[in-house]
């Protein structure tokens, strides 16, 4: 089982990393870099599933929420809201030009607000569900196979931030991005936390969900006004 875990990790960690390098870093806007980024993200959607049903011999069940779950997942996600808030409150018109993030918008087509609230709508719930599945549900559980909840948190949560740093380095400042790793990092390990405790992903997914929207509600202001 362990043997079993640790290759799983070892086909999944990188695959979102090495989808940005090519995707976004290294070939951007070419047909292999655009390749192998949109087969990374295939990769890593299908083969938690594909290995649970077959490498694993696993059963589809409905999962149950621990009491307190859900309502710990609203908590923390606006606590965590709240916290984003506040930075961008103090720090914000130090560290984030207006200008620059319409442009880098703009270069994406989001500066049209049916196009931001499509996009925003799709990070929120469907991105965040994702995501909750690939590093909490599958990640985490493969993780508590080789080592101790408090690692697999950490571990889980670095393979989480690793490749949110190696985009957001491509927009955004030096010391924005280095807050930014942080964030998520941060956010990596308490909705690992939730998983632990609560051993489902929706806690983690609905926290997850209130700090999108706060994400997407800062930006809104940045680029729209």
């Amino acid at each position: 089982m362990k043997r079993k875990a640790f290759i799983s990790l070892l086909l999944l960690i990188p695959a979102p990393s090495i989808g940005v390098l090519f995707g976004m870093v290294w070939m951007p806007g070419t047909l292999i870099g655009n390749s192998i980024y949109l087969f990374c993200k295939a990769w890593i959607l299908f083969l938690p599933a594909l290995w649970f049903f077959y490498a694993e011999g696993g059963r589809f069940s409905r999962p149950r929420t621990l009491p307190g779950g859900l309502r710990m997942g609203l908590l923390t996600g606006l606590a965590a809201s709240v916290a984003i808030g506040a930075l961008y409150l103090m720090f914000g018109e130090r560290l984030i030009d207006p200008a620059t993030v319409r442009e880098l918008a703009a270069g994406i087509k989001l500066d049209r607000k049916l196009y931001y609230a499509g996009s925003a709508l799709n990070w929120i719930c469907i991105n965040s569900l994702l995501e909750e599945y690939v590093w909490r549900w599958f990640v985490m559980r493969q993780c508590v196979r080789l080592m101790k909840p408090s690692a697999a948190m950490l571990v889980s949560a670095l393979g989480f931030a690793l490749h949110h740093v190696l985009a957001m380095q491509l927009y955004l400042s030096g010391p924005l991005t280095l807050l930014g790793g942080v964030g998520v990092f941060s956010a990596g390990l308490l909705w690992a936390w939730l998983f632990i405790r609560y051993k489902t992903i929706w806690p983690g997914w609905l926290s997850h969900v209130l700090v999108d929207i706060a994400v997407f509600g800062i930006g809104y202001v940045l680029i729209f006004g």
